[in-house]
């Protein structure tokens, strides 16, 4: 499923005192399997962007086509797009509201109009894709979780769809480090398992490096950047100009290479980091 967004402009409360220009010219292209970073600087235009793609906001002008069609103009379904693109806002489990997880995850499949049969495959399908025991906790109140279950409950209930692309906004937001790395092995499992194309916004730079092969810098509405970790993240200078930084591993690398110790280019994360400095340690 490709998308390709074309010269997409947004402004928000046009015509009032408080009019500000959200998106300016935006294009780009994402591929079937793509997993894709987007950052920016807050106000940057990322959720904007992101609500676009499958029809929360519409366009001042532009187009965007999901496999060649063009869902600004008016004439497309949206409801069926909107199977087939997944959103996850940032703090899903929010909007967590059945008094079993079973009913919240079987809430989409059934409001599809599918059978009960399908509805129980996807449910119990989409709970173990994020981790979760099926049988453990089906019939349990979402609200006896923990926060990252209950994330991984909320984003269960988007995965029972059957997306074709995934977005997710801050997928990690407020979470203590191990949830945080829970929900994103989760995430690179839902990728690998069906070949899902996956968006994802996110501050973090070192989660960016290490799941994305593609990244969009937005700054002012504007895309700054496009290109893959290895190519955005060796333009320092200019993400530091946009209020952006580079992953952890990569300062790391900054600092040995400015003490004379022979490490290589391009390291972003911190398994290539770990791999690296274990193998100049043995040359001691």
């Amino acid at each position: 499923m490709q998308i390709q967004v074309k010269n997409l402009n947004h402004i928000y409360s046009e015509g009032m005192p408080y009019e500000s220009v959200s998106l300016k010219d935006v294009s780009f292209e994402i591929e079937k399997g793509e997993f894709v970073g987007v950052i920016g600087h807050t106000g940057s235009g990322k959720s904007t962007l992101i609500q676009h793609l499958n029809g929360l906001l519409k366009p001042k002008s532009g187009s965007i086509l999901i496999d060649g069609i063009d869902i600004t103009s008016g004439e497309v379904k949206m409801s069926d797009i909107r199977r087939r693109i997944g959103l996850v806002f940032q703090y899903p489990e929010y909007q967590l509201f059945e008094e079993t997880i079973y009913k919240d995850v079987a809430f989409g499949p059934l409001n599809l109009g599918l059978t009960q049969e399908e509805t129980d495959r996807r449910v119990k399908t989409a709970i173990k894709l994020v981790g979760l025991d099926y049988e453990e906790i089906d019939r349990r109140s979402p609200f006896e979780l923990s926060g990252g279950q209950k994330r991984r409950v909320a984003i269960a209930g988007v995965i029972a769809m059957e997306p074709e692309i995934l977005i997710l906004d801050e997928p990690t937001a407020g979470l203590d480090p191990k949830s945080h790395a829970d929900i994103l092995q989760m995430i690179q499992i839902i990728h690998s398992a069906r070949n899902t194309t996956i968006i994802i916004v996110s501050h973090n730079m070192d989660d960016i490096a290490r799941l994305t092969n593609k990244i969009l810098v937005l700054d002012k509405g504007k895309l700054a950047m496009a290109g893959t970790p290895a190519e955005v993240f060796s333009q320092a200078d200019y993400l530091e100009s946009l209020g952006l930084g580079l992953p952890l591993s990569a300062y790391l690398m900054n600092e040995l290479r400015k003490r004379r110790i022979p490490v290589s280019e391009g390291i972003l994360n911190i398994d290539e980091a770990e791999e690296e400095l274990y193998s100049i340690l043995k040359t001691y």
